[in-house]
């Protein structure tokens, strides 16, 4: 006889394993299906963004920005540093051990709230008082019955058509976190998130890094004054060849590297490197979901369609993070997952999707919540507008890492916070204050009379708020 649930998570990304969680938390017999496998070949939890997305890549992020610190940046503390050199076995292997720990930690954390991790692919099998769910390829195979269903299968890379993945020359984003020497000379196409963390990464242990960008604009959803400022410091300060407008051709790659033919407004031309990162978007990973079987609804573009709490075209079915409309952010992903757990229980689930913050782990970090300038004139909105350098901020100077500001949208008449965008080298702990006033109404004022503390790099929110009314008191 099958086992029975009463819900079934097919997926343990940061949206099925959170999802999976709560719904023990609420006492509800809960299990998911996950069929990752690490290269040892072991099962793993946690998904893309935990085995080779947002964990390893900052765990990079964080080990070549120290050694950029020792190489370029001490000197002006009065430190000097001889000798200096890249351990890459070293750092990958940290990366490694801090990802491991991280799954063993979801493992706990599923013996703790009883949920069972059934170890291979899931499929919708069949419907009615309760579905049938197909576990294959693993060492749970078999049939699972479960009364409620919460999809949670992400997203996988975009690959170029004609240009095979083989993560040694040509990689996508699991490649690109695992390369065993320093390349020479990296092309990354694509000049989005994970373009520019990885290409960063690796221009600074040493590589020389030039970005292809098929887009005419630069960083199109940032707002226009944060992506103009960062391509200033992307590309003349920091080094990273960028070209925008560039239509990929031919893409030739052997064992000695990678020739990349392009074409831009100026005309034909080719890249050569040694390794190539193609990283030009994420689909929605349906595959093997057996969703056209059951009936389940899939727009063009291969999203699975709900409403907005994530209710599916099925009865007791639901879907959350990237295989569904909006951004394809972890934590946005988690916060459907308890929405969802909690209307499964009978309590009231809530995602504001106006309010997720958006990140990009450079250095400096780039963070946003809300609209943005552009998005605003479009609109014919009438607003104002407070912004404020870190130049001005003592503790970012103490810091050695005065780039970059924040600014702050308000509506004209109510000065309610319409949007905050922050470039900085902490972007991405300062931008959840923003949220918060955002998620609450609060208006640019609220901020401005809110005492932050000094010296901190918070000061600049402040007087980005004091800013939007023309009393910033630092400038």
């Amino acid at each position: 006889m099958a086992k029975t649930f009463d819900v079934l998570v097919i997926g343990a990304g940061p949206g099925g394993y959170v999802a999976a969680i709560r719904c023990g938390q609420l006492g509800l017999a809960t299990a998911c299906v996950e069929e990752w496998k690490t290269p040892q070949g072991s099962g793993a939890l946690g998904g893309t963004c935990l085995n080779v997305g947002c964990i390893p890549s900052k765990a990079l992020l964080e080990s070549s920005e120290n050694y950029e610190r020792v190489m370029h940046k001490l000197a002006a503390h009065g430190i000097k540093v001889n000798g200096a050199s890249v351990d890459l076995a070293a750092m990958l292997a940290r990366k490694d051990a801090i990802v491991a720990k991280m799954t063993k930690g979801i493992e706990y954390l599923f013996r703790k709230n009883k949920v069972t991790w059934l170890k291979g692919h899931g499929r919708l099998a069949a419907g009615g008082d309760a579905w049938q769910i197909e576990v294959s390829g693993g060492e749970d195979n078999g049939k699972v019955s479960a009364r409620h269903v919460i999809i949670a299968t992400g997203s996988k890379a975009r690959h170029l058509p004609g240009v095979p993945v083989d993560n040694q020359i040509v990689a996508d984003n699991v490649g690109a976190l695992a390369f065993s020497q320093v390349p020479k000379r990296l092309g990354v196409i694509g000049a989005g998130v994970i373009g520019l963390e990885l290409g960063s990464v690796w221009r600074r242990l040493g590589a020389q890094v030039t970005i292809l960008e098929v887009l005419d604009e630069f960083l199109p959803a940032a707002d226009e004054a944060v992506a103009k400022e960062a391509w200033k410091m992307f590309t003349r300060e920091q080094g990273l060849a960028i070209t925008l407008g560039a239509k990929i051709g031919k893409v030739a790659a052997n064992k000695k590297g990678v020739a990349v033919d392009y074409v831009t407004k100026d005309g034909e031309a080719r890249l050569e490197c040694d390794r190539l990162v193609v990283s030009v978007g994420r689909v929605p990973n349906i595959d093997g979901l057996g969703a056209g079987a059951v009936g389940l609804k899939v727009d063009s573009r291969g999203f699975i369609e709900v409403d907005a709490h994530c209710r599916t075209s099925l009865q007791n079915v639901y879907a959350i993070g990237d295989v569904v409309r909006g951004p394809m952010l972890a934590h946005k992903a988690s916060e459907e997952g308890v929405m969802v757990a909690e209307i499964i229980a009978g309590q009231a689930g809530h995602v504001n999707l106006d309010t997720i913050p958006w990140v990009i782990y450079t250095a400096p970090e780039i963070a946003w919540v809300g609209k943005t300038e552009q998005e605003l004139r479009a609109q014919g909105a009438q607003y104002r507008a407070g912004q404020f350098p870190f130049s001005a901020n003592g503790r970012a100077l103490g810091q050695g890492e005065p780039a970059g500001f924040v600014k702050m949208l308000a509506d004209a008449r109510t000065d309610r916070i319409l949007g905050v965008h922050v470039i900085a080298s902490h972007a991405s702990e300062l931008i959840a204050e923003a949220v918060v006033a955002m998620e609450f109404a609060a208006s640019s004022e609220d901020i401005a009379r809110i005492v932050h503390a000094h010296p901190s790099l918070a000061e600049v929110v402040h007087e980005a708020a004091l800013a939007v009314d023309k009393r910033a008191l630092h400038i």
